[in-house]
């Protein structure tokens, strides 16, 4: 065995004795709640498809129009030949959604966030982030830091008093950054809680630093028209200039987007290496996801069905004992803390059919071990009940163990 082999091994030996080891599950056919997974059918609560929308027949259609359209591929980058008319369609209709000047149109999220802070931040700059947002911010600044020299700072979540004590300490220094950047999570992927987004918009207001909210899990599903944090807490382009958002998760298809004024759409255009060099989605996505966004601003009893799932899982699981974290969105963790029981508990309730997978860390803090329960709106309550059940014989097997 060579060198690398052995030394590899040994890592993944030691992730394994720990109950770290992660492990891909097969799917075939497509994503829907009763869900064919490792070639059984499972009833999942795993899925970021809040809406329902990645298997809707319309979206479907969609899709297949944009490849008889377009073909398959974009061919190229945005800047070269890849830009076609239904990506620019759909980059109107994204601004038109959030309220926005403009938006434009990135491979990934975690692209996007590279993007933004690698074309706005320069020596010296500083960017504060929340200590539990998304790994995509974090690699953002740390690699801002690396190639251009701006520095990261990061607060305990959500300690708004935390953060204007950083700030009014920058204030008070002799040396001054030229640009401040504020980067958070909307809703926290892992906990599923919201970000306090107007008093951290009335903080960046106050020291002059620029607000930018990566509202992945917010999109599409809250706001009365499903336009996400901003819908939800009012806050115009001025109170949150920089709003980035998915379109894989609440659109149920593929991409992300920044939005906000010409001027920063066209900066991330001339600087952002992530848009400028990379391949740009295939048009025939830009116009399913087009669809989408109808069916999202149309169909407002998907947001509803969703809001009475959770008050039913929350009640349910209360009921139950268990320990549920501070959320009021489709994301509900259930807190168990050891990585090896955690682990247990969702391969007990694979077992019986239902998918809910264990996060440990270093996607969460150590000790922090949980079930990351998602819900869709192609969810029935008797799904939910399932579940409950499920949970509930899981912790009596736990009891007698």
């Amino acid at each position: 065995m060579n060198h690398l082999d052995k030394t590899l091994k040994k890592d993944l030996q030691s992730l394994h004795q720990q109950s770290l080891y992660r492990q891909r599950k097969t799917t075939d056919g497509p994503q829907q709640v009763h869900l064919q997974s490792n070639g059984k059918k499972v009833l999942s609560f795993c899925s970021n498809d809040y809406l329902g929308l990645a298997n809707h027949p319309d979206v479907i259609k969609a899709l297949k129009q944009g490849v008889d359209t377009y073909g398959v591929g974009s061919g190229a980058a945005h800047l070269v030949s890849g830009h076609s008319r239904a990506h620019h369609e759909l980059e109107e209709a994204l601004a038109d959604y959030t309220g926005r000047s403009r938006a434009l149109l990135f491979s990934t999220g975690y692209m996007a966030n590279l993007g933004i802070v690698n074309a706005l931040m320069g020596k010296g700059d500083i960017v504060f982030q929340d200590k539990l947002n998304h790994a995509s911010l974090i690699d953002a600044s740390l690699l801002s830091s690396a190639l251009s020299g701006s520095q990261l700072k990061r607060y305990p979540h959500n300690d708004l008093k935390n953060l204007s004590g950083q700030l009014d300490k920058l204030n008070s220094s002799s040396v001054q950054p030229s640009r401040k950047l504020l980067m958070s999570d909307a809703v926290f992927s892992m906990d599923g809680d919201l970000a306090p987004v107007s008093q951290l918009s009335q903080i960046c207001q106050q020291y002059n630093a620029w607000f930018m909210l990566d509202d992945a899990h917010g999109f599409g599903v809250l706001g009365k028209t499903g336009a996400g944090t901003a819908e939800e807490f009012s806050l115009d382009q001025e109170q949150l200039p920089i709003y980035m958002a998915t379109l894989g998760k609440g659109m149920g298809v593929f991409g992300a987007f920044v939005a906000g004024s010409d001027a920063l759409i066209e900066t991330l255009i001339q600087k952002a290496r992530a848009f400028i060099y990379t391949t740009a989605m295939p048009p025939a996505l830009a116009q399913a996801t087009l669809m989408s966004l109808k069916i999202s601003r149309q169909e407002s009893w998907r947001r509803e069905k969703l809001q009475q799932l959770i008050k039913q899982f929350r009640s349910g699981a209360e009921q139950l004992g268990l320990s549920l974290m501070d959320s009021q969105t489709a994301i509900q963790p259930i807190l168990v803390g050891d990585n090896k029981t955690a682990l247990k508990m969702s391969q007990i309730l694979e077992q019986q059919g239902i998918l809910v997978t264990a996060i440990r860390p270093p996607t969460v803090p150590k000790g922090t071990a949980r079930l990351r329960v998602t819900l869709c709106a192609e969810h029935e309550e008797k799904d939910v009940q399932r579940l409950l059940s499920a949970l509930g014989a899981v912790l009596e097997q736990n009891r007698l163990a």
